[in-house]
Parts: structure tokens; C-alpha cells; sequence
């Protein structure tokens, strides 16, 4: 039962004109409201803890299991530049086990943060893409002439999510065997820079770069070698609940790459070429190569949930 009191309260907490007769339903009504959004908020507000706080953006209401991938270093070989990963890449969502195959379906991050838009720098910036005398359009000329001399020549390398979470692949038993695809991911490759402008990328929603991923060995085409990549060392904690490989290496070099579209804003037609060229776009399988060097965790979205 609700007590006078409990009445008292809510009538000072929602001041206001009510019906005589009508006045404690309508101050029942809100006193319900106001315990439902006491609780949600609660609720909203829980959070994995110990070492299932990674796991906080799961979704653990749809999910069996629950995934987060924290890199610790790699390289992006496209074709003819080097990318070196030396800042923290993140990978998260859950994953729900099908009745086939060994491939999960997986489910993106609640924040929709399932691959972190992580900048990592290209070494040789700008100059290591075009110089300002390759460009033949004098008003683009001249951009790109401020943009050296205003020091504006650093660029970023983004790889972003092309595709919805949802067609992301992985597979838990071909991460752990070391053989087959442990996790492919379709993304764009956004090159970010003052001159370039925010729509220079390689790779698009309707020709993503696919990263066929495996910690086993790779069958790439020609010039491209076989390469290795590495489970890590497997530590299983709290009793089974959470498996957590460290010191993984995910790694595929049988991708190919399209050319560059939207580089130089208004100048991509005189842009884009110059950026094919130096970077050799589009570039075939066996010209490229990723290595993703990470520690890669696993666990039931129960156990997670009853961390909370």
C-alpha cells in the first residue's frame, strides 16, 4: 500500500491542480510512473563488472556470447604504402551460435561502436600521396600549395565499417583451431586530410575491402606468400566463463583493393588518379597484406549479465 506520506511527496514533486475526488489516482498514477523511471534508470545504469567490463557494450539480450578485440599493434600493406597499426583498434559485439557451419552470426555493439574509427598516421603525410606539381588543375594546385605551406600535411588512415555489423563473419572454432576465417570484416578506407577532404576513401558501401581474417596460414595469390598468424596464448578465467587469448595475430594478404573516389573535394577527378598512382589502386589480391596483432576475448552473455 502507499502511504499519506508517500501522496504527500509526489504532490510536491508534480505541484499542480487535480480533481478533488480524482486526486490520489492521479497521484498514484505519477507515483507509479515515477518508481518505472526509477527502475529503468537503474537498470540502464548497470554495468559488467571485474573482468567482464569490456563486455559492457554486448548485447546481451539477443547474443549467446559475447566478443571484444583490442589491437596491439600490425601493419595495412596496400599495395605500394605501408600503414603501421600503433594505435588501439577496438572490435566488440556479441555473437549467436547457428546451427551449421562453424560461423556465428554476429551482432553489433549497443553503442554501435562495433569497430572503433581509430586514426592511425601515415608515415610521409601528404607528400608521400602527391606532390602539388603533379596537379594540372591550377585551383587545385593552389589548394594543395596552401595546404604545405600552412603545415596541413599530416594524414590519417580509418578503416571503417562499410557493411552493418550484422555481416561481419566469425567463427570462435576457427580462431582457437587456427585455420579458416576466424573473423572477416567489409570495410572502407578513409584517408583524412585538410586537402583531401572527409570523403576521400578506398572502398565504399557497395565495394567494400574485405578482410577474410585467420589466425592460421594464408593461400594469398601471386606475388603475395603464404603468411602465419597465431591464436596466442590462451588463459581461461573466472572458472571457464571468459577465454582470453593474448598475444593473437590475425592476418590475411589475398585481398584486393579498389581505387580511391571523393579525394580533393571538389577536385577528385584531377585527385583520385594521382592518388591510384602513387598508392597503385585498385590494387589486386596478392598485392596487399593485413596483419592485426591483438588480444581477442570471449564470453557468455549469462556470465556477463550476472556480473552486473
Amino acid at each position: 500500500m502507499l502511504s499519506d506520506r508517500f501522496f504527500a511527496r509526489i504532490a510536491r514533486a508534480f505541484p499542480g491542480p487535480a480533481p478533488r475526488r480524482a486526486s490520489r489516482a492521479w497521484l498514484a498514477a505519477l507515483g507509479a510512473l515515477s518508481l518505472s523511471m526509477l527502475f529503468a534508470s537503474s537498470a540502464l545504469a548497470k554495468s559488467p563488472k571485474g573482468p567482464f567490463e569490456v563486455f559492457s557494450q554486448c548485447p546481451t539480450e539477443t547474443a549467446t556470447s559475447c566478443f571484444y578485440l583490442s589491437s596491439t599493434g600490425g601493419e595495412l600493406f596496400l599495395h605500394k604504402i605501408t600503414i603501421p597499426y600503433t594505435k588501439t583498434v577496438t572490435i566488440q559485439g556479441g555473437t549467436k551460435h547457428t546451427e551449421v557451419g562453424v560461423l556465428e552470426t554476429f551482432i553489433g555493439a549497443l553503442n554501435g561502436e562495433t569497430l572503433s574509427k581509430t586514426p592511425q598516421t601515415l608515415p610521409g603525410g601528404l607528400l608521400s600521396l602527391l606532390t602539388c606539381h603533379e596537379i594540372s588543375e591550377p585551383n587545385a594546385r593552389q589548394a594543395c600549395e596552401t595546404a604545405f605551406e600552412n603545415k596541413q600535411t599530416g594524414v590519417s588512415v580509418i578503416a571503417e565499417l562499410a557493411k552493418p555489423a550484422s555481416e561481419i563473419k566469425i567463427s570462435k572454432t576457427n580462431f582457437f583451431k587456427e585455420k579458416g576465417v576466424a573473423l572477416q570484416l567489409p570495410v572502407k578506407l578513409k584517408f583524412e586530410n585538410a586537402f583531401l577532404g572527409s570523403e576521400c576513401y578506398v572502398g565504399s558501401s557497395t565495394t567494400p575491402v574485405i578482410w577474410p581474417l585467420t589466425t592460421g596460414t594464408t593461400t594469398p595469390s601471386p606475388p603475395n606468400e603464404p603468411i602465419k598468424g597465431t591464436a596466442g596464448k590462451l588463459e581461461i578465467l573466472e572458472g571457464g566463463a571468459l577465454e582470453k587469448a593474448v598475444g593473437a595475430a590475425l592476418v590475411e594478404n589475398d585481398f584486393s583493393a579498389p581505387a580511391a573516389s571523393g579525394c580533393g573535394g571538389i577536385y577528385s577527378s584531377v585527385i583520385d588518379p594521382i592518388l591510384d598512382e602513387k598508392i597503385g589502386l585498385p590494387a589486386p589480391a596478392g598485392t596487399n597484406t593485413m596483419v592485426l596483432k591483438a588480444t581477442v576475448e570471449f564470453a557468455s552473455a549469462k556470465s556477463v549479465v550476472e556480473s552486473e
